[in-house]
């Protein structure tokens, strides 16, 4: 699958943004989707991840509460809303795909996700 993310920029901070992610194929049913996030020096983050059949969602503490993930899997869209968007939240985004059924362990880490689009910049102003 291949994937192409969309919807990043400046925003202030407590502001919100709404990132998109195409991908090429239908992906509900067949891959569990992510968000990540990365910033200069540091390794890829997990933000938020949704598994393969809408059988849970996942967040990262430091967007719970602000950020919320979901398909629109009429169109192989994956979203990113982003409420109330802190300084710390900037970086680019990236959005992943991962064949595998993966469980409640294994959803948060990169290297079990096979599929990336090519990020996305969020710059979020003090």
């Amino acid at each position: 699958v291949q994937l192409q993310a969309s919807g990043g920029g400046l925003v202030q901070a407590g502001g919100s943004l709404r990132l998109s992610c195409a991908a090429s194929e239908r992906t509900y049913g067949r891959y569990t989707m992510g968000w990540f996030r990365q910033t200069p020096g540091k390794e890829r983050e997990f933000v938020t991840a949704t598994k393969r059949s809408g059988g849970g969602t996942y967040y990262a503490d430091s967007v719970k509460g602000r950020f919320t993930i979901s398909r629109d899997n009429a169109k192989d869209i994956l979203h990113l809303q982003m409420n109330s968007l802190k300084p710390e939240d900037t970086a680019v985004y990236y959005c992943a795909a991962s064949h595998l059924g993966l469980i409640t362990s294994e959803i948060r880490r990169a290297d079990n996700y096979h599929y990336w689009g090519q990020g996305t910049q969020v710059t979020v102003s003090s």
